[in-house]
């Protein structure tokens, strides 16, 4: 079979910008979230979020003036991320939309909400004042929610399959799940895999008024991303982009590829809203399935697993979630492995939010460490009996195998394996 590694990351966080920058962040539990007065403003419950504050200083940096009329930050995030990533793959690149054809590489680019702000600052304005013919002509292009993933493939010159993937918060997850696929099946060398998301009011106004964004920490954002914890409120929503190189190991080595991990395996489902599954709740039974079908594909057992990084994103739903993965793993609480939360430091970026926490995965991997999780010193009560798995701080440690998995609206999940490099 096939094996498949990760040759390329890139990362545009609330919290950093680059490799070496995210992992500082990750090491000293640096919180990238900010109180917005625009919020406030708008009669926001929430007036807290995770945006890129680089982001305006870096567009310049990458993209040409012509190219950032027909670009929104969804599209701006994930250039930045997805160049990031080619070039920490050690791909040839000098300037977006002058290389060669890669016909033997594509693009899984996620999305769970996409252009927003272009279709609530100028598409519906101006539709409502009679101005649709002075809108310009890339609203078009700016609104598709494959716009991100369309921009890519032309930046880079991809020549497989360039599509985008949409699952809510399973998406950035399910990507590079549907790229290692992509990959195993012979039909690519490699592929750009993960998502990003747009930071925009109109994104974040829907769940405000579902009352399940955090509220109570307006005064102290870093301290309102709170999973895992007895005095969590709801999530922080938040923006940006991960991605992930992966690649078939014989072009990787035959390229002189450097490789962070390895691919194990991965696998998608949805829990059909059955048995307590409903839009915004997850069937126990589809979790578990999902979890034991990434070990299985994997090859490895449960109890391989060293560290989880989890959805978690401080809702009711966390201390369900870990008891899933206790049932999918049967394993007892002293021998549940390490778990943590990077929405804690992030927020949720909906969309973007698996690829930036397989960023965190990878990294973490690699590097030899443990990410503390932010905010959740109050464990929620049923997390009590984990509390020796559930690091505070971060620990330095080498592990060999990571599982990341998401859970999003709609009852659809994600998990995918990852493995230490070695030769």
């Amino acid at each position: 079979m096939t094996r498949i590694v990760v040759t390329g990351l890139g990362i545009l966080s609330a919290n950093a910008h680059g490799l070496e920058e995210y992992e500082k962040a990750l090491r000293e539990g640096r919180s990238g979230i900010r109180f917005y007065q625009m919020l406030k403003d708008l009669g926001f419950g929430c007036c807290v979020g995770g945006i890129p504050e680089k982001a305006d200083d870096l567009k310049n940096a990458y993209f040409s003036q012509e190219s950032l009329l027909g670009m929104n930050s969804n599209m701006i995030y994930a250039g930045i991320a997805a160049i990031d990533c080619w070039k920490d793959a050690g791909l040839p690149f000098t300037k977006p939309f002058e290389s060669e054809i890669y016909w033997d590489t594509g693009a899984v680019i996620g999305t769970g909400i996409g252009g927003m702000d272009t279709a609530g600052e100028k598409l519906v304005p101006m539709v409502n004042a009679g101005k649709v013919r002075r809108m310009g002509s890339t609203i078009a292009e700016q609104v598709m929610a494959s716009s991100p993933s369309a921009w890519i493939g032309g930046c880079l010159g991809l020549g497989g399959q360039v599509t985008t993937n949409s699952s809510a918060c399973t998406t950035g997850t399910e990507s590079v799940v549907n790229a290692y696929l992509q990959i195993r099946e012979g039909r690519a060398k490699r592929m750009l895999a993960g998502g990003s998301e747009g930071s925009s009011h109109y994104s974040w106004a829907g769940f405000d008024s579902m009352r399940v964004l955090s509220s109570k920490y307006n005064d102290t954002p870093e301290k309102a991303s709170r999973p895992m914890s007895a005095s969590a409120a709801g999530f922080v929503p938040s923006s940006g982009a991960g991605f992930l190189m992966l690649e078939n190991m014989e072009s990787a080595k035959a390229r002189g590829a450097r490789i962070y991990a390895e691919v194990l395996g991965g696998h998608v489902n949805c829990g059909g809203q059955r048995n307590g599954g409903t839009m915004t709740a997850p069937n126990p039974e589809g979790v578990i399935r999902c979890i034991r079908e990434a070990i299985g594909c994997a090859g490895i057992r449960p109890d391989q697993i060293d560290v989880i990084n989890g959805h978690l994103t401080a809702t009711m739903a966390d201390p369900i979630e870990i008891n899933n993965w206790q049932r999918a793993l049967e394993c007892r609480p002293e021998k549940f492995p390490l778990i943590n939360a990077t929405k804690s430091l992030v927020g949720h970026g909906l969309g973007a939010a698996g690829g930036i926490e397989c960023v965190a995965s990878i990294l973490q991997l690699s590097r030899g460490f443990v990410h503390g999780s932010l905010n959740c010193e109050d464990l929620h009560p049923q997390l009590e009996r984990f509390a020796e798995s559930i690091s505070h701080k971060t620990i330095d440690r080498e592990f060999k195998i990571i599982a990341k998995a998401s859970f999003g609206f709609g009852d659809v999940n994600g998990c995918v394996i990852f493995k230490r490099w070695d030769e």
